[in-house]
């Protein structure tokens, strides 16, 4: 299973100076489906009360995997924290900067399809 890190000159990135990292198969991301997800500070600088996601939520659901997909710096945080049905269903509706959004659905044409569709 090789994960894929996406930067170059020619290809924008998650922000300037930060790759976009993107696994090789969405069945990596194995993160949790259900329930409230703590995001670390690294992540998110708000008291830890305020780095909560209820993933039943419909507004907390996209944000908390917006934040993941901009901020990851680990192959782990990406797997540990995103769980690729999630993904899957809330992709279409993500507000990401076009260096992330453009590597995922490049390395991943489902989510690109889901997009469309949406």
């Amino acid at each position: 299973m090789t994960s894929v890190l996406h930067s170059s000159p020619s290809r924008p990135a998650a922000r300037p100076g930060r790759a976009v990292l993107v696994v090789a198969d969405l069945a990596e991301l194995r993160g949790p489906d259900t329930g409230v997800v703590e995001l670390p500070h690294r992540m998110l600088w708000l008291p830890p009360r305020d780095r909560r996601f209820d993933l039943a939520d419909d507004y907390d659901r996209p944000r908390m995997c917006e934040i993941v997909l901009r901020e990851a710096v680990r192959w782990d945080e990406l797997r540990t924290m995103l769980n690729a049905g999630v993904l899957s269903r809330v992709w279409a509706e993500l507000f990401l900067p076009r260096g992330v959004r453009a590597a995922w659905e490049q390395r991943h044409p489902v989510l690109a399809a889901v997009r469309v569709a949406g």
